[in-house]
């Protein structure tokens, strides 16, 4: 479907920018990564504004779920409204759906929780910045090309004051001078973003002349080549056509290899610099970050923290990175702490400090939903991908996980059906890579174990996939989980605080006690017979629910086994699997 211009930008510009962002990312990544020197020539600049923009996406998304309504058709970016929605003006009425503020609050927000690397880190923070302007009317339903302008304005100073120590020539530059252009652009939000676009794709040519480092290597900033690629995206969302490809230098850069002419391309985290990157979402006020920055600041360097009202993203290269993490403690409470050594063939080391690891013939990589099935897989020999509740995984972690379990082939488990599009992604990423990857559509743990449990690394790939996937779909699976909100289901209107059993999942048991929804979807499981019973409690489920089941499965089926799993924070009070 052609993309739809729009003149105003309203909650479902932010949502049509954010999908083209990502798409236009995608398709840029490699090369973004390719010519990726600065701050540290680890390759990774791509891949992290890809995945930043994804946990936006993924926001923005969940805030349009939750305002859905039905009629009406849907815009290129998937948002339902009708010719009626749609005022002479090009104006939309958004009254049944987010507003902007709502739309742009989600993406700083997915942005700030989902940041990786530098870059990403940085891109949040101009999310954040323009949020901080486009909120400031309320619920206004959009704003105009003025409003825009201070936006991107505010974007690029709060990206700046967020950076310890600004460097001319990188990903700042480039947002200042997108800034600078739209200043003095007239007109509506389409010219702002053009007049934006074009200001950053001249700072980004430029940038080689500004920081040494990209002049050596032959090639622009890596971090700023991915801004364009976003203002671009912006463009498209106002004006249904994106602008032409943007000529500039891309002399192949291989992460910790070297440029033409070059032994290796470095910045001021050159060899002998910092040897960890440390990230995590810090929970504290502004007085304690502040002396957080003074600490990290002091510990090591390319020191960017962004965020506000109480959520700060944390990112620093430092030698001692229990020290940065300590820090963290100290200023309030820190969690998704992410440390990464830059190791073998990198920035930091002679390239001889410890020869490259062997790859496995065959691993297994699964996603789990909680700590205690973490371990179970982990005890099993799978490579796991711990997924919180409400934080599903995105595809560029599943593409980690598979990269860390460093084998030729790899049985892919999502163990979720609403990750088969995000799993999908990660498999065909992954086989460009040169790794043969089977996707298992596995759509619950309990499914995932089932799996697990005849896997043969011996056995031919094919054959192995295959014993693999009969045994997955072998398994019936259910969950008993508590109602948050009334809704409609398949078993009739439940209201918030209800116990419901869902068989395959689709609500098949409404109910008030715990124990009596899961010994009623037991019972209609068993009923087309089994052999193995296998219960995953959550850390908020009774044990009496697992002591009621086992007992009723010895009493009514005989020759059924049960195993019972502690499956941790696993979002659902009770896992159930019918083998």
């Amino acid at each position: 479907m052609a993309q739809v211009p729009q003149r105003f930008f309203d909650a479902l510009a932010v949502r049509t920018w954010c999908g083209l962002s990502l798409r236009a990312l995608g398709r840029a990544r490699e090369e973004i990564d390719a010519i990726n020197v600065y701050p540290v020539a680890d390759g990774d600049t791509g891949t992290n504004l890809y995945l930043t923009v994804e946990s936006a996406v993924a926001a923005v998304e969940a805030v349009f779920a939750a305002h859905e309504v039905d009629g009406g058709t849907r815009d290129a970016s998937g948002a339902r409204y009708t010719s009626e929605d749609q005022d002479a003006s090009g104006a939309r009425d958004t009254a049944d759906g987010p507003s902007l503020a709502d739309a742009v609050g989600a993406m700083a927000h997915g942005a700030l929780i989902g940041a990786r690397g530098n870059s990403g880190t940085i891109l949040a923070q101009l999310l954040r910045g323009m949020a901080q302007v486009l909120t400031e009317r309320g619920d206004s339903a959009h704003t105009e090309g003025h409003g825009l302008r201070l936006a991107l304005r505010h974007a690029a100073a709060s990206a700046r004051q967020a950076v310890a120590h600004p460097v001319e020539g990188t990903v700042l530059t480039v947002a200042s001078a997108a800034a600078d252009a739209a200043d003095g652009a007239e007109g509506d939000c389409a010219e702002v973003a053009r007049a934006a676009y074009e200001g950053a794709r001249a700072a980004l040519v430029a940038t080689p002349s500004q920081l040494p480092v990209l002049e050596r290597a032959g090639v622009v900033d890596a971090g700023g080549h991915g801004l364009v690629t976003v203002l671009a995206a912006l463009v498209e969302t106002f004006t249904g056509r994106a602008p032409g490809p943007v000529a500039v230098p891309h002399a192949r850069v291989e992460p910790g290899g070297a440029g033409p002419g070059e032994e290796r391309a470095t910045g001021e985290c050159a060899e002998g610099g910092p040897a960890f990157e440390v990230i995590y979402l810090l929970e504290a006020e502004d007085a304690a970050v502040a002396r957080l920055r003074r600490r990290l600041d002091a510990l090591g360097d390319s020191l960017v923290v962004v965020g506000g009202d109480g959520l700060w993203n944390v990112h620093v290269h430092v030698d001692d990175a229990g020290a940065a993490v300590e820090a963290g403690v100290e200023a309030g409470r820190p969690y998704r702490i992410r440390i990464t050594h830059f190791g073998h063939g990198d920035a930091h080391t002679t390239g001889a400090e410890r020869p490259p690891r062997e790859r496995a013939q065959r691993a297994v990589v699964a996603v789990v939903p909680g700590e205690g099935l973490a371990a179970l897989y982990t005890e099993a020999g799978a490579t796991t991908l711990l997924a919180r509740p409400g934080e599903p995984p995105a595809s560029g972690e599943l593409v980690q996980a598979v990269r860390r379990a460093h084998a030729r082939e790899v049985v892919l488990l999502p163990n979720d059906a609403d990750l088969r599009h995000t799993a999908a992604a990660a498999a065909e990423q992954a086989r460009t890579e040169g790794v043969r990857v089977a996707l298992i559509p596995t759509r619950s743990a309990v499914q995932g174990i089932a799996a697990l449990a005849v896997h043969e690394p011996e056995r031919r790939f094919d054959e192995d996939v295959v014993a693999m996937t009969s045994a997955a779909g072998a398994t019936r699976h259910a969950e008993v989980t508590v109602a948050e909100r009334q809704s409609w289901t398949t078993a009739g209107i439940c209201q918030a605080g209800d116990v419901l059993g869902l068989i395959d999942g689709d609500v098949a048991v409404i109910g008030a006690d715990v124990c009596e929804v899961a010994a009623t979807v037991l019972d209609r499981m068993l009923s087309a017979g089994g052999e193995l019973v296998t219960l995953v409690l959550g850390d908020e489920a009774p044990q009496a629910v697992a002591d009621r089941l086992e007992a009723r499965v010895r009493e009514a089926y005989l020759a059924v086994d049960t195993v019972v799993h502690r499956g941790g924070r696993q979002g659902a009070l009770l896992l159930v699997g019918v083998e």
